[in-house]
């Protein structure tokens, strides 16, 4: 049931409060101390709390109060608390909700005002314990992946990322092809990698090969070899990455790029464990786990005619497909942290405008952007000019994450204007919301 707390010295204070709660189906504690308060938050699940600024006969300070709310604070941080005030204390009072304090009312309260702000909350509190519950799964999910797999230290929070990892690390035990899909600069490679890495063949080689970085007519012999005489050029033989591979895994990138002829070859290897050197008569025979990868639309491809229907299902028997950094959001601020190793500390706008851009590029572009902004960070601190991001135009489409303007309003009017349950209610720091008013034009209650 939804508890309220209220810590007051006051008995007719607890008993006016109780019945106004109780009345709306809100189970309602007294606490008539500091002390009292404080245990009971250890021993009971509470919502919210009700606290008033002073405790002592004739004291009017409000010092109490704001010990009381400090501590509070200190050991339950997301806690909502409601202050108790008489006029003499409103700066006092202001000052605490500026600290975090979730509103503030004065003696004598109006009870449809309070009971709104309680109810409101109370959803709250709901709502921050099931983003709590689910923050902590995901850390729960991700130490038993990292404990149970090698992960090659790849940095991730997102349960996007994790269901692929998961995958990937499920499909490595076997010898089957993996196809890996995703945009590029997603870290398609390092997938790859993974599944070598928990695979039976983790103890050969793990050769990558990108076959949109070759020239047509060299792929096949940087896959398969070459004597000499071969091609132009080709001076004295040479082996193939199938051979470097042999006993371990080849992972080859942009699949999609690779010619018809090379992947008549590449079926064969895949059936057969069989190939010659472009050059030679003489029949190879080797033992590789192929990974592949694309960011291509591969059955356009076939429909096309421009890629082998037969090789497609013999490279696709397991596809793990990995989302751009766009849909793994909770990625981006630990990758960011990551790349800058300490060098320089992101501003909250800094961290604002990564969680805003769509990323195009990835984690690719992520790094650039923070290796850019690391060199410039002169003072220590990144600004988001010096992450040099692209302005956002009419025609990009804007992260889902990102309140609108109408978001925005709707939440101040919920929360009666009061900016830190707002904050709260968008799931951003009070001082982010003050930077979108600000942006939006939006006039502080």
């Amino acid at each position: 049931m939804r508890t309220v707390l209220i810590i007051d010295d006051n008995p007719a204070v607890g008993e006016a409060l109780s019945l106004a709660l109780s009345l709306h189906e809100i189970r309602p504690l007294i606490a008539l101390t500091p002390e009292q308060g404080l245990a009971m938050l250890e021993s009971e699940r509470i919502d919210v709390v009700i606290q008033d600024m002073n405790f002592t006969a004739d004291t009017t300070s409000g010092e109490e109060g704001i010990a009381l709310f400090r501590a509070i604070r200190q050991r339950h941080t997301d806690l909502p608390v409601i202050l108790l005030t008489a006029w003499t204390h409103l700066e006092t009072a202001v000052e605490l909700v500026k600290a975090g304090a979730a509103d503030y009312l004065a003696k004598p309260w109006d009870d449809a005002k309070l009971l709104a702000t309680v109810e409101n909350l109370l959803e709250l509190s709901e709502s921050t314990r099931e983003v709590a519950r689910a923050r902590n799964e995901r850390r729960r999910r991700r130490e038993d992946l990292q404990r149970r797999y090698d992960l090659d230290g790849i940095v991730f929070a997102s349960e996007a990322m994790a269901r692929t990892l998961e995958l990937a690390c499920q499909v490595a035990r076997s010898e089957v092809p993996v196809l890996i899909t995703g945009p590029n600069g997603a870290g398609k490679e390092r997938i790859a990698a993974i599944v070598h890495a928990n695979s039976g063949a983790r103890r050969g080689a793990f050769i990558a090969v990108n076959c949109g970085a070759l020239p047509g007519e060299l792929i096949e012999a940087e896959l398969f070899g070459a004597e000499a005489g071969a091609y132009t050029g080709a001076n004295k033989a040479r082996e193939g990455r199938f051979e470097l591979a042999d006993g371990g895994t080849l992972f080859l990138d942009e699949i999609g790029n690779l010619s018809l002829s090379g992947q008549v070859k590449l079926l064969r290897v895949l059936e057969t464990g069989q190939f010659e050197r472009l050059g030679s008569g003489r029949t190879r025979h080797v033992k590789v786990r192929v990974l592949s990868a694309t960011n291509a639309d591969l059955k356009a491809m076939i429909r096309a005619g421009t890629f082998r229907e037969d090789l497609y299902y013999r490279l696709n028997v397991i596809e793990v497909n990995l989302p751009p950094l766009a849909e793994r959001i909770d990625d981006i601020l630990p990758l960011a942290e990551f790349f800058l190793d300490g060098r320089a500390e992101l501003g909250d706008a800094a961290r604002d405008a990564l969680l805003s851009y769509p990323w195009p590029g990835n984690v690719r572009e992520l790094k650039n952007a923070i290796e850019r902004a690391a060199l410039l960070a002169h003072d220590g601190r990144i600004a988001p000019e010096q992450l040099n991001l692209p302005q956002l135009g009419p025609s990009v489409v804007r992260n889902l994450d990102e309140p609108s303007r109408e978001s925005v309003e709707a939440a101040l009017e919920k929360a009666g204007g009061v900016v830190s349950r707002a904050a709260q209610a968008l799931g951003l720091s009070r001082q982010a919301l003050y930077r979108r008013m600000e942006r939006y034009g939006l006039a502080q209650a």
